[in-house]
């Protein structure tokens, strides 16, 4: 069945508790959240009894076995909870895990917790069994364009909101970092009534907490977002990134639209490129204009410049390698 967002696993919860849950995904606090809200609605429910299995090296899924059969002494209704840190369960939990599917425990609620699973993952049997009867949340990282919503959102949850200027600060300071952002959101309930905040009230209460890793700085050029690029580039240097990994991901991006260039000129439509090109997701949507924006002249001269800095970072050219970097960049989102 299509997976839930954590927004609509709370919506389900409200209506009744299904016999079995499975969260997974990347973004660690969002699947903390919802593994949360299963536990505050089971016992909420009369779900009393607690059992945690928690699946590492050596793990003997015969237990699972036994709590699946076992009658408590204590409650009549129990929350089984089944954590699966490394993601794999092996050959032998692959099929416990499929017998669950099959036949869920009476009277007992499973919630199996998952990191984020890549798509062979998914499609495993023993996922695909899960997976049909299971409310499935997947934790999806919240992006640059959807944190400003759900910022608002936990806002709201508070009686409180922001105008579009305070917003936009506070998506500046807390991007990349969605624990940091929760935990500010929480900080403005203690500091202030409820209502709207103004900026000035932003400025004195947000850090400045926003993490950035190399792979954003794909969407910041290529989008030709100039103040956000340079903000990452501050961050990463700040943070004591390599500068030749950001080096690497900018000239990597260089070559794909050069290469796309030829594709289009060969007739190619771009989704026909997407896998030899790694163009997914935000990327895809922003390669085409961005080559149109900049040009196959301006690009070469950007590959050449790639060069230089490499020779920079390497110490046989004189220059700051973080500098050059970032004139490139904003030329390149101009």
């Amino acid at each position: 069945m299509p997976s839930l967002s954590p927004d609509a696993l709370n919506a389900g919860l409200a209506k009744g508790l299904a016999p079995l849950y499975l969260v997974h995904g990347e973004e660690a606090l969002l699947a903390l959240e919802a593994a949360d809200a299963v536990r505050a609605a089971a016992r909420a429910a009369g779900y009393l009894e607690r059992e945690v299995l928690t699946v590492e090296s050596g793990f003997d899924w015969s237990q699972l076995t036994d709590s699946m059969s076992s009658v408590s002494l204590f409650a009549s209704l129990k929350l089984l909870e089944i954590r699966i840190p490394g993601g794999k369960p092996g050959t032998e939990g692959a099929e416990a895990l499929q017998r669950l599917a099959a036949d869920p425990p009476q009277d007992t609620v499973t919630l199996i917790t998952l990191p984020k699973l890549d798509k062979a993952q998914q499609q495993s049997k023993w996922f695909t069994a899960l997976d049909r009867i299971a409310q499935v949340v997947e934790a999806r990282p919240v992006g640059r364009a959807e944190l400003p919503g759900w910022i608002a959102r936990r806002l709201k949850a508070q009686g409180q909101q922001l105008g579009a200027e305070a917003l936009a600060f506070f998506v500046d300071r807390v991007e990349g970092n969605l624990l940091a952002a929760r935990q500010e959101v929480d900080k403005l309930a203690l500091l202030y009534p409820k209502g709207e905040l103004s900026l000035d009230d932003l400025q004195a209460a947000v850090a400045n907490v926003a993490r950035f890793d190399v792979f954003q700085l794909s969407e910041a050029w290529l989008s030709g977002d100039t103040p956000r690029l340079t903000r990452m580039l501050d961050g990463l240097m700040a943070e004591g990134e390599a500068p030749v990994l950001v080096l690497w991901s900018l000239a990597e991006d260089v070559r794909m639209l050069l290469k796309l260039r030829q594709g289009l000129k060969d007739g190619r439509q771009p989704r026909d490129m997407a896998r030899e090109l790694r163009l997914w997701g935000e990327k895809q949507k922003l390669a085409e204009p961005a080559l149109r924006r900049i040009g196959p002249r301006k690009l070469m001269a950007a590959l050449s410049e790639c060069a230089r800095i490499d020779r920079q970072i390497k110490g046989v050219e004189p220059g700051e390698p973080w500098q050059t970097m970032r004139a490139l960049a904003t030329r390149l989102a101009a």
